[in-house]
């Protein structure tokens, strides 16, 4: 076997080095990731290594317009030019407050010798997590072109496994169980979505994703002649165009995060590295917060003396209820399956009349919200897009007179260009009225919540509304986000179903769910996923009294730094996660049992009053028991974590005086 490492790593060397000889090379800041670009007869094509070791080997870069065709078969490269690039930027929303960003940059004009005669440049910036490139292409302001095609291969070496979610096309609430594979059974021609997360034999890791979609169609991968590549979401109602740009214009960057150890994926901050500054000039009003969401629940009410529906009396329930433990919001979303806004429709769907301006006979929205703004509490919204995007104007200014301060915008299932801009428009507009966004059946995060901080999560992803009647979302399933689509940013999951259950003694049901795993796991998932808009979804008699709930309330939803403890893919991951002084730390379980070492060395000098809470020793067949100690612990300490099956654990970290 040793034998075997080190034909490997002579090869790698050797091919790495051949081409260095006429390529263009940057690297990253510590050396360790080199991206190289080059050309030959048949276009350009570009190299990545890490320690030495090939990860990417020849790979086409090309873009195709309707008219002049394919770009770059007969190309020159002109005079590049490099610079080190240093920013340091702060973060309203996300898994770190404040930034360093490192990176090396070099940009290449890469010029057609034939036809057209075309110039498109290369911009790559090599991390030291992670290389990223993108096609930056000049010419006349307000000059149209229309891109039919962008293939950007990526030729994984090593055949390394993948965690991937496929997808049948690409209108797509990118909902669905991933599967672990080599590279090299993947069925050819099959949407993949990003990110997509690749383990290499000698424990390298590689995740692929996009970073800044503005103005330009979603990225998918599919493999094709036995290499990975680009497939770009088309415009509507055709095929052949999908991005119509102005020049100049600039595709997003093709993201590449590299490690040997996977945590540091999790902990990347490339992809807000990677796109615009916040162009948001008051942040002053964007409060994340967590909120209620009756809709997940059944809209469970007590046996009260008031009628239960969308009025004044069942959400002053749920307002009630968050003023008393500190939430931040409750949401206003249906009941008995109509939503609270008119319309005509069914099912959710929009009818020909639907108007979120307006509220149900029955519900005075500006009663609610007066009400609630009282006890200090902020009312948010569900809305269906295509009932939103027609009146949007019209429906932020009724809501900014409300007072409403934000809402879950639904049912988009697309991420070609005509969407991307449309959910672009929302967050500007949203902004000027003081709304925040939760996108939900939306495309992943890429990034931009840097640039409109008003979006405090999006979808994307399978997750706790399934357990209303299917058993589809399992520990398993929650492991497998954490390595893959929670590594694009804030994740909407549904968080907070307090009635546990195993494989065994989980029924799906539609009023009061189960969820699948224990309590711990439950509340791990909380610090796990980073989710700036996290739910209380289930209703309040299901917390007031139970175990683990005060470690609910208090779990914050934006973090000033991130660390991962541990991790293993597809079984279990520990993540640490700072605010202010105090540390919060989550672990969850695949439906396997493990004993993992948690070491504390990440901490300050200082001691620390540890608030844990464990898997009870009979979890397994009552999931719903935990166990609390309290102790003294500094960065000289090493916990047991023992996890259940489907198992958890959270610890709660307060510095001493």
């Amino acid at each position: 076997m040793p034998a075997i490492r080190l034909t490997i790593l002579l090869v790698c060397f050797t091919i790495t080095s051949a081409f260095a000889k006429s390529g263009l090379i940057v690297s990253s800041p510590d050396k360790k990731i080199t991206f190289m670009l080059d050309k030959d007869a048949s276009g350009m094509f570009y190299t990545v290594t890490y320690k030495g070791q090939l990860l990417v080997d020849k790979s086409r870069l090309s873009l195709s317009f309707k008219e002049g065709g394919e770009f770059g078969k007969d190309i020159t490269f002109g005079k590049s030019s490099s610079k080190k690039m240093e920013e340091t930027y702060d973060l309203v929303i996300g898994k770190s407050s404040h930034i360093h960003s490192l990176s090396n940059e070099l940009m290449v004009p890469v010029m057609e010798n034939i036809g057209l005669k075309r110039q498109i440049n290369i911009e790559i910036r090599v991390f030291n997590d992670g290389a990223a490139f993108r096609y930056v292409m000049p010419g006349k302001n307000g000059e149209r072109v229309e891109i039919t095609d962008e293939s950007d291969q990526f030729n994984l070496t090593q055949d390394p496994k993948a965690l991937v979610l496929f997808r049948e096309n690409y209108t797509t609430s990118h909902e669905g169980l991933y599967d672990k594979l080599p590279v090299s059974k993947i069925k050819p021609d099959t949407l993949m979505d990003m990110p997509a997360t690749f383990e290499y034999p000698h424990g390298i890791y590689m995740a692929i994703t996009e970073a800044n979609l503005l103005d330009y169609a979603g990225m998918y991968l599919i493999k094709h002649n036995g290499v990975l590549q680009s497939s770009l979401s088309p415009l509507p109602h055709q095929k052949e165009i999908k991005v119509i740009a102005k020049l100049p214009h600039n595709s997003p960057w093709r993201a590449m995060m590299i490690s040997d150890r996977v945590g540091a994926l999790m902990e990347s901050n490339i992809l807000t590295n990677l796109s615009e500054p916040c162009r948001i000039k008051d942040v002053s009003w964007i409060k994340p917060g967590k909120t209620t969401f009756p809709w997940w629940n059944g809209n469970v009410t007590p046996d009260t003396s008031f009628a239960p529906g969308n009025n004044y009396e069942t959400n002053m329930y749920y307002v009630n209820f968050c003023a008393k433990y500190g939430l931040s919001y409750h949401s206003v979303v249906e009941y008995g399956l109509h939503e609270w806004y008119v319309n005509d429709g069914a099912g959710f769907q929009p009818g020909p009349h639907a108007d979120p301006s307006k509220a149900v006979p029955g519900l005075d929205m500006q009663q609610i919200c007066d009400s609630a703004k009282k006890v200090g509490v902020g009312i948010r919204v569900w809305v269906h897009f295509y009932a939103l995007y027609p009146k949007l104007d019209e429906t932020f200014a009724q809501f900014e007179k409300w007072g409403i301060k934000g809402l879950m915008c639904d049912f988009m299932d697309r991420d070609d260009q005509e969407m991307v801009n449309m959910q672009t428009e929302i967050l500007e507009k949203a902004a000027q009225h003081h709304l925040h966004i939760q996108f939900h059946g939306a495309y992943k995060p890429t990034g931009t919540a840097r640039t409109y901080p008003n979006e405090f999560t999006r979808e994307g992803t399978l997750n706790y509304e399934n357990d209303k009647w299917n058993t589809l979302v399992t520990p398993d399933a929650d492991v497998n986000i954490a390595f893959t689509r929670a590594l694009a940013g804030s994740t909407d999951y549904h968080l907070g179903g307090f009635r546990a259950a195993n494989l065994k003694t989980f029924k799906a049901h539609y009023t009061a769910p189960m969820v699948l795993g224990t309590r711990c796991h439950m509340l791990g998932m909380y610090v796990v996923l980073e989710n700036e808009q996290g739910m209380v979804c289930d209703f309040p008699d299901a917390y007031i009294g139970q175990p683990g709930f005060e470690f609910l309330q208090q779990v914050p939803l934006t973090w000033d730094e991130t660390k991962v403890l541990n991790a293993k893919m597809s079984d279990y991951v520990t993540i640490a996660r700072r605010k202010g002084d105090d540390w919060y730390i989550g672990t969850i379980s695949n439906n396997t049992a493990h004993s993992i070492k948690t070491s504390l060395s990440f901490l300050p000098e200082g001691n620390y009053n540890a608030e844990i809470y464990s898997d009870a020793p009979d979890a397994d067949s009552n999931p719903n028991h935990l166990v609390k100690v309290v102790q003294q612990v500094n960065n000289k300490s090493i916990l047991n974590t023992d996890l259940a099956a489907g198992g958890g654990q959270v610890i709660r970290l307060v510095r001493t005086k």
